[in-house]
């Protein structure tokens, strides 16, 4: 998969991902920005968020578990600029029992953005040369 980035003024960028699905990136006016999208910090919880939410309906369906409307929240540390710790709370329906709660929180460790946030990936730069 690839995605990229590219800048239209300031500090927003619209960002071309696989698939055909466009959004646009940005920073708060008070930072210097246009605000004419999320900053990319807070697509990072959205993604938590939504993976989260995603890998539990998975699991959940593959049981047999019938979730209803589940809801993902989570709440962005920062120290400065850089976020330094995700508090993600769920809420499930009051018809699983004990163990399905259990399970569905293990289960929501396992997302793939946790997985990542947790350190289990390896980030590499690299300067691309424009073609000439």
């Amino acid at each position: 998969m690839r995605i990229v980035a590219r800048r239209v003024e300031g500090y927003a960028h619209d960002v071309e991902l696989d698939g055909g699905h466009d959004l646009r990136l940005d920073e708060p006016a008070d930072r210097g920005g246009t605000d004419t999208g999320p900053r990319p910090t807070q697509l990072l919880g959205s993604a938590l968020a939504g993976c989260i939410a995603i890998t539990m309906e998975m699991y959940a369906e593959r049981k047999g578990w019938d979730l209803g409307a589940v809801e993902v929240d989570v709440e962005v540390g920062y120290e400065g600029p850089v976020p330094s710790s995700f508090e993600v709370g769920v809420k499930l329906p009051a018809v699983l029992d004990d163990e399905q709660r259990r399970r569905l929180l293990v289960i929501a460790t396992k997302c793939p953005v946790h997985k990542v946030l947790a350190g289990e990936a390896h980030v590499t730069v690299v300067e691309r040369l424009e073609a000439a």
